[in-house]
């Protein structure tokens, strides 16, 4: 047993009121000058890991023995905040922040209060999240000073170059801070652009969360060394599908085609053929090309533009798997039978030339019988008949083994050509995209069992069974919307819940049941253990088939080609292999969440400029969400607004917690999920990114005739936004297609 193990041991004891070191020592019977200094050094280790924490009086504890919590610190406009981690939140009043930032990581120390309620203090900054802020120049009386967009607790900046010339009134900057003092020191890398100017806005806040859409020099440099063509020396070791008959199949404004398929009958069942671009031949490894793709973690999506995680001669050109043109790929060939299992499977890196680029609404039309799309396309109309059968089969072996099927409604913002909003539609998903993600799910499960089973060095896309806790409020929340979880929230399978929404479908509550469902699951990441997906109900999945726009899917090529094709059995190679999928699989997590994060943000932002047309305008939405601050209410576009408690005015409303609802005191008026209400939007702004209704038809509800609110002296209205933020189900697209798996 080692040293550490055995310290541990003692701190863990029944018995253990902490020790300093020498009572360590002592307890360990190792008080000779050595082996003391041993001990010293074992627990600095232990401190740096933040295992142990040492008192004032030089006593070691765990942070849970001391109430010390470490997490991620999300601060409100309002200056409270809360230190967030999975198991905890914890309430930090405005005077227990230190110096702390947004998104700092942090270890608070945590106490109790007389309520029940768990309150605490920074007393460590671990981390700083925030390194570049993007703000506006702004110029008063002669003055120059620049105002954050982001909120940055009350502090002020200090810009050393703030005097340039080029630094105008409304001008929008990034800017990096040099020193973390009670005034930000920092200055300015990049003019993002005039305030006003179309585009600007969306740029803004990609910089806001470290995404860049410019690539650096080196990168484009070692980009145009690529050549734009396949040479016969690249072909060499590969496997030539020419000869088939594959095709993509993307939506009409995708360029980055990472994935093509074939699909043929078979006597007992069909072979499926999934071929994606293999980009680790071109992206080689700790190359510029690498490190930039790593710290970019994956392709963001927002309203007007595609920041790329390769730049475009990669992701648009030689990797992209372009039409009647050869490219390098790695293929996932199987053999699936009648039940959507896969009998046979084999991996090879191949070449191939894509007969069709194919887009859904082209291959919905021909599975509808559309005569002029089947008349174009009449040499594949038989493969999309088969596709469509085996998508089929695949499905229903995957609702067999319980996977759920959330069915969220995603946004498509419609643009003019100069970045303004013209509409706002839901996303229609038709039967070509469910083939495709069918499709996807099966290569992706098939080469993480692959992977799995030979016990390759790679990176698992898993998600965690629910917290009972969450379950547990899912349930009371499904009860009440009139459909009871009959199940052992300690215990639950996916197949419980997926036949919970089945019940539902039909019902108009059931885009609300569904996103209560979604907001307690576990957040899906990668994790290097394979730990299995709930949601899709399988014991081994990971990502394989986007590598032009997904980090992890480009590492799992890598390590198929190492220990696969090339078959290396280095031992030091696959120990330090081991270690690096852990950590990548940590910074792919946090990228893929700021991914998110940003595509909602940038959504947020373009729904509330529509809206801005729609001041003093009714609307018919449902209640998405009903908290004590007020409701939100979703209108059929997907457009969420928050009705604050204190523009009901018409009485006096009590949240009951038990039953998710707003109850008036005095007419008994109850306003619960899912319930169809008529609004008015009285205000929206896009640069705070949110909109304002009031309810229509309901006395007390008043508003002023140029559409603004009235007054009210109940400044917890942005305090309840803010919270919300939290509580409402994100709908950001995690990738082109929409689908977060």
């Amino acid at each position: 047993m080692d040293l550490v193990t055995r310290i541990l041991e003692i701190v863990h004891s029944k018995r253990y009121h902490g020790m300093d070191a020498h009572h360590i020592a002592k307890q360990l019977e190792m008080e000779d000058s050595t082996s003391f200094t041993l001990i010293c050094q074992a627990l600095s280790q232990l401190e740096q890991e933040y295992t142990l924490f040492c008192d004032e009086a030089g006593r070691y504890f765990t942070k849970e023995q001391l109430g010390y919590v470490i997490g991620e610190l999300r601060i409100n406009p309002k200056g409270f905040g809360f230190v967030e981690n999975e198991q905890e939140s914890v309430y930090i009043h405005k005077d227990h922040m230190g110096l702390a930032l947004d998104k700092d990581q942090v270890i608070a120390r945590m106490w109790e209060n007389q309520d029940g309620s768990k309150e605490g203090e920074i007393v460590r900054i671990l981390h700083h999240s925030i390194t570049n802020v993007v703000g506006t120049i702004r110029i008063k009386d002669g003055k120059k000073y620049f105002l954050a967009d982001a909120f940055v607790n009350h502090r002020r900046f200090h810009i050393t170059d703030i005097h340039r010339s080029d630094l105008v009134h409304n001008l929008k900057v990034l800017v990096q801070i040099d020193r973390y003092e009670e005034i930000l020191l920092g200055h300015v890398v990049k003019v993002v652009g005039y305030k006003y100017d179309p585009g600007v806005d969306m740029l803004s806040m990609l910089y806001e969360h470290d995404i860049d859409p410019q690539f650096p020099q080196d990168v484009m440099q070692e980009c145009a060394k690529v050549k734009d063509t396949i040479s016969a020396k690249d072909k060499q070791g590969r496997t030539s599908l020419l000869a088939e008959q594959i095709i993509t199949i993307d939506g009409e404004e995708s360029r980055d085609l990472d994935d093509a398929i074939s699909v043929v009958r078979l006597d007992e069942g069909w072979r499926l053929g999934v071929h994606i671009a293999d980009v680790s031949y071109y992206v080689t490894e700790k190359s510029a090309l690498d490190q930039e793709a790593y710290r970019r973690g994956t392709s963001v999506y927002v309203a007007d533009r595609v920041v790329a995680m390769l730049p475009q001669a990669l992701s648009n050109g030689i990797c992209s798997l372009l039409p009647r043109v050869e490219r390098l790929t790695l293929s996932c060939v199987m053999d699936i039978n009648a039940q959507g299992e896969i009998t046979h499977y084999d991996l090879f890196p191949s070449y191939i030339k894509s007969c069709e680029r194919m887009t859904y609404t082209a291959v919905n039309a021909i599975l509808a019988g559309e005569p002029q799309a089947c008349g174009a396309y009449a040499h594949i109309q038989e493969m999309c008949t088969q596709m469509l059968a085996l998508s089929k089969c695949l499905r229903k072996r995957r609702r067999e083994l319980g996977a759920i099927d959330f069915d969220t409604r995603e946004a498509k913002i419609l643009l003019d050509q100069k970045g303004r909003v013209k509409d706002i539609k839901v996303r229609e998903r038709g039967e070509a995209e469910r083939i495709i993600e069918d499709f996807m799910i099966a290569a992706n499960e098939c080469v993480a069992a692959h992977m799995k089973w030979l016990e390759i060095p790679s990176m698992y896309r898993i998600h965690e069974h629910p917290e009972p806790k969450k379950l547990r409020e899912f349930a009371r929340i499904a009860s009440m919307l009139g459909y009871p979880l009959r199940a052992d929230v300690n215990h639950i399978y996916p197949k419980q819940l997926q036949a919970l929404l089945t019940q539902a479908k039909a019902d108009e509550v059931y885009p609300v049941l569904s996103a209560f469902m979604l907001r307690s699951m576990q957040k899906a990441r990668y994790d290097a253990q394979c730990l299995g997906h709930f949601g899709l109900g399988l014991q081994e999945y990971l990502h394989f088939t986007s590598p032009i726009r997904r980090y992890p899917d480009l590492l799992v090529h890598r390590m198929l080609r190492k220990y696969c094709f090339e078959q290396t059995s280095d031992a030091t190679q696959l120990s330090q292999d081991e270690q690096w999928m852990e950590q990548a699989a940590v910074q792919c997590s946090a990228r893929e969440r700021n991914a998110i994060e940003a595509e909602r943000d940038g959504d947020d932002m373009k729904k509330a400029e529509y809206m801005e047309r729609f001041i003093d305008q009714e609307f018919v939405g449902v209640i998405s969400g009903v908290t004590k601050f007020g409701l939100f209410v979703e209108l059929p576009n997907t457009v969420e607004g928050l009705v604050h408690i204190s523009a009901m005015r018409d009485d006096f409303y009590h949240f009951d917690e038990n039953g998710y609802c707003l109850i008036a005191e005095h007419t008994g008026r109850k306003y619960r999920m899912g319930q169809s209400v008529t609004v008015r939007c009285v205000d929206a702004n896009r640069y705070k990114k949110q909109v304002d209704f009031v309810l229509v038809n309901t006395k007390g509800n008043s508003y002023k005739g140029d559409g603004t609110m009235r007054k009210n002296n109940d400044s917890s209205k942005q305090k309840g936004r803010e919270k919300g933020k939290s509580y409402r189900n994100g709908k950001g697209r995690n990738g082109k297609r929409g689908y977060p798996r």
